[in-house]
């Protein structure tokens, strides 16, 4: 049981029935999630889905899919860390979150992308920047 459960969301879109959120914001992401039509699918991931990264293992929150047109889907990988993001990130972990860039970004297609937003609404725009 996650460390978290007792702050459990019962999601709808989500890839499991239950959201262990790490903060209010993700609680507050994954909700507005849940509620938007043009989300498809998405997962909290959990911790042990990590990158490795030069100075460290890195662990993205979120991947999404997106409707598109008809048939075709937008996949997102984001990291969520709130509005005031680079007061509340250590300088290792703001190393990895631009590693963990590089590598997406190398390895993105255009229908896969990776960014660190605030919230949902900043996803959109990154979302929107794709079509």
């Amino acid at each position: 049981m996650p460390d978290n459960a007792s702050k459990a969301y019962e999601a709808s879109k989500n890839v499991q029935r239950f959201v262990f959120p790490d903060s209010q914001g993700e609680r507050k992401f994954a909700e507005d999630l849940d509620a938007a039509d043009e989300v498809v699918v998405y997962a909290k991931l959990p911790r042990a889905f990590q990158i490795p990264t030069p100075v460290g293992s890195y662990a993205p929150d979120w991947a999404i899919a997106f409707k598109r047109g008809s048939v075709r889907h937008v996949f997102f990988v984001a990291e969520t860390k709130g509005t005031m993001y680079t007061m509340e990130i250590s300088g290792v972990e703001k190393a990895k979150i631009r590693c963990a860039e590089k590598l997406f970004d190398e390895a993105s297609t255009s229908d896969v992308r990776y960014h660190q937003v605030a919230d949902y609404d900043d996803l959109l725009q990154w979302v929107g920047r794709l079509e």
